[in-house]
């Protein structure tokens, strides 16, 4: 059954766990370093310019903020890694409960993982395929900005990165990955076929 991503409506945010809304139903999560322009891929696939914050300053949003789709159906922005400048504390932490998120987090069925395609897989990047797919959980990978290639240097990075995920994971692992661009379009299709799978999971 299609979703009705148009419908997305912001239901809280949270800095840790526990503040989280109760483990049920399902969940999808977006994760990126954070100029990897996954504030701008939730609003295209929402078609809601401002649903999610995309800040000029990379970094901004430290928080875990949920979209509701349905009474049991949620999309969550996880906070930005990797460039923002704040204190190695914070940035600690920051990771920590990225990890926490995914390694407990009950009803989440997948992870949409944002990699700016002119400098894809950076150390943490492969940090967050390393838990995904430590506990299980599918990924599609969005070498976004696809824009700014052109089509060949588009083929030729999507068929390395394709290379390097097989190699170091190995093709059991149930991990996606497509070109993306939020200002062109590319991709979203696709992104929405593989939403559409998990959110139309069964859950027990």
């Amino acid at each position: 059954m299609p979703i009705k991503y148009r419908s997305a409506q912001f239901l809280t945010s949270a800095a840790k766990l526990v503040q989280l809304p109760e483990d049920i139903g399902i969940e999808v999560a977006f994760a990126g370093r954070s100029n990897a322009g996954k504030s701008s891929a939730l609003n295209r696939l929402t078609d809601q310019k401002g649903l999610a914050r995309a800040s000029k300053t990379p970094g901004r949003t430290q928080l875990i903020n949920l979209f509701t789709l349905t009474e049991d159906k949620r999309l969550v922005d996880l906070p930005g890694y990797g460039f923002a400048k704040v204190s190695l504390e914070i940035k600690k932490r920051w990771q920590q409960t990225l990890a926490q998120y995914l390694q407990q987090r009950n009803c989440l069925r997948g992870l949409v993982l944002l990699s700016d395609i002119r400098h894809p897989l950076k150390e943490l990047d492969l940090n967050m395929l390393d838990w995904a797919v430590k506990v299980d959980l599918p990924v599609q990978l969005l070498l976004s900005k696809a824009d700014k290639l052109k089509s060949g240097a588009q083929k030729g990075t999507l068929l390395k990165i394709q290379s390097l995920i097989n190699q170091r994971y190995g093709e059991a692992a149930d991990m996606q990955v497509q070109l993306f661009s939020s200002l062109k379009g590319i991709g979203v299709d696709t992104l929405v076929k593989r939403l559409d799978g998990w959110f139309n999971m069964k859950t027990e």
